[in-house]
């Protein structure tokens, strides 16, 4: 599963950049963003059936 990863903005909470990560990723970035107080935004990427 694919999870997209929004960072957002301290002032207004605006999405400011966007990474699409696998799910083995989810957490080395969750724990980054947590040692620096990064305010940051996970849900499912979207899928497109092929």
């Amino acid at each position: 599963m694919r999870f997209e990863i929004m960072r957002l903005d301290d002032v207004d909470g605006t999405a400011i950049e966007s990474t699409v990560v696998d799910a083995a990723s989810v957490n080395r970035i969750v724990q980054q963003a947590a040692a620096i107080g990064q305010r940051i935004y996970i849900r499912p990427a979207d899928t497109v059936a092929r």
